[in-house]
């Protein structure tokens, strides 16, 4: 009963997860494209921050559009339509003639992306066991970097097809979307979304088939109590000063996350390589080892998260940043870019981003808030993160190219360093225990 309880949960939960796999792919097609819609379109370097930057603007709409949408029809509804958006948006964009209508489609297929950041780690965290969750909800970080690597391959494989590489490269994405949309036809609904909506037979026969009958029982008058006892949460219970700290952790997890400028190397991979002297060619090969690295390391953050705990993870990642990111940018300023110094290094650090705050900061959005709340909570901790992705992915082509690699990478260092100090001094740890148990023990240490 146990394999099949397990293995039931797995599915569910990595089907969701795919919501993730739709925002790393695409995240690693554009920076596929980049050499090649830069000239297509005439992009100056800011020009071509705003063309990548397009599709974020989306995702933060999508993120504050999605929560009331999850709550109304249900974490799954929502997701196949986003599933449909973002492939309507894969093929428009790789057809488009002009820089306009490449845009929009861009723009739409960020609702989407944004939609799926929001709903795919809320609905793990929903289905899942307090023992099981952190590795769980990992499992949308871990899709992520999947979509990655699986992205740098297929750009690398069609770099040779011809002067419209770049449209292929694009109209790839509708099939993850494709398949995102009829996985999600074979999983349920989130149960604390059914007993929301007084469907708690339901909501039973799931728990049951995650738990057993035993420990489902115990949940569902959890998940029970804590639904009639709460009224609809507002934003302005959200910003709080109650609830206050417990967002401040989800906000400042979400700029730290971005601000370590992960997402910078991941759109920009290619012509940072480049600015060092390879060729286009050799420089999406070696985006294939960066995501290949991420893969591996977010599936040892997975089987860590809830064996070590958040905070320990975190710090050891801090570290790891912290160091790579003050090689490189010393390698920048001092140009000693002999061998693979700076690809080994940029692996370090993707390495130490991806045991650590890459899974951590998805995870702990998705446990800290009150049920109630959790939706809008989530909305501004991810908005947050959209906006700091939008903010440095719009900015780094320009500091790359006027200030230099060596102060792009200083300043990311600092942030880590930051990241470090918060962790150990200011961030508490949430393994191990229900969301139930977690909204006692936070809300009424806070309140």
């Amino acid at each position: 009963m146990e394999e099949k309880t397990s293995t039931f949960l797995i599915i569910a939960s990595t089907v969701a997860a795919l919501g993730g796999l739709l925002f790393g792919f695409d995240t690693a097609v554009i920076s596929g494209t980049t050499p090649f819609i830069q000239p297509f379109f005439h992009l100056s370097d800011v020009g071509l921050g705003w063309t990548v930057s397009s599709l974020l603007i989306g995702c933060i709409i999508g993120v504050t559009l999605s929560g009331r949408p999850g709550d109304l029809f249900g974490r799954r509804n929502t997701l196949r339509a986003a599933a449909l958006v973002f492939f309507v948006s894969a093929v428009g964009s790789s057809l488009a003639a002009r820089l306009w209508v490449f845009i929009v489609f861009r723009f739409f297929g960020g609702i989407a992306v944004g939609t799926a950041s929001m709903l795919s780690p809320m609905y793990i965290s929903e289905i899942s066991p307090g023992a099981r969750r952190g590795a769980l909800v990992s499992l949308n970080q871990l899709a992520i970097v999947i979509g990655i690597l699986i992205a740098f391959f297929s750009n690398y494989l069609l770099v040779g097809v011809g002067p419209d590489n770049w449209r292929w490269m694009l109209a790839v994405m509708g099939l993850p979307a494709l398949f995102f949309f009829i996985s999600l036809l074979f999983v349920p609904e989130s149960p604390r979304w059914l007993v929301q909506k007084g469907k708690t037979e339901e909501a039973f026969g799931i728990l049951s088939r995650i738990n057993g009958s035993e420990k489902a029982s115990t949940e569902l008058r959890d998940i029970e109590s804590s639904v009639h006892n709460e009224e609809r949460g507002t934003y302005r219970e959200v910003f709080s000063k109650e609830l206050r700290p417990l967002l401040m952790i989800g906000v400042l997890l979400a700029i730290f996350q971005q601000m370590t400028g992960i997402n910078s190397i991941m759109y920009y991979a290619p012509i940072i390589f480049q600015k060092i002297g390879n060729g286009t060619s050799s420089a999406l090969m070696q985006t294939i080892a960066v995501g290949a690295v991420n893969l591996t390391f977010t599936i040892v953050s997975l089987k860590l998260i809830d064996r070590w705990g958040r905070k320990p993870l975190l710090i050891v990642g801090a570290i790891g940043m912290v160091v790579s990111l003050a090689v490189i940018a010393i390698a920048f300023f001092t140009h000693h870019f002999e061998g693979y110094l700076i690809l080994v290094f940029i692996l370090i650090f993707i390495a130490s981003f991806a045991v650590s705050i890459g899974p951590v900061a998805w995870v702990v959005i998705a446990e800290i808030f009150p049920n109630k709340l959790r939706s809008k909570a989530m909305s501004v901790a991810i908005v947050t993160l959209w906006t700091f992705t939008f903010l440095v992915s719009l900015t780094f082509p320009v500091i790359l190219d006027r200030l230099g690699g060596g102060a792009a990478f200083a300043i990311f260092g600092v942030m880590c360093l930051l990241l470090l100090f918060y962790v150990i001094f200011r961030l508490p740890e949430t393994k191990g225990k229900s969301l139930e148990e977690l909204e006692r023990i936070l809300v009424s240490k806070r309140g």
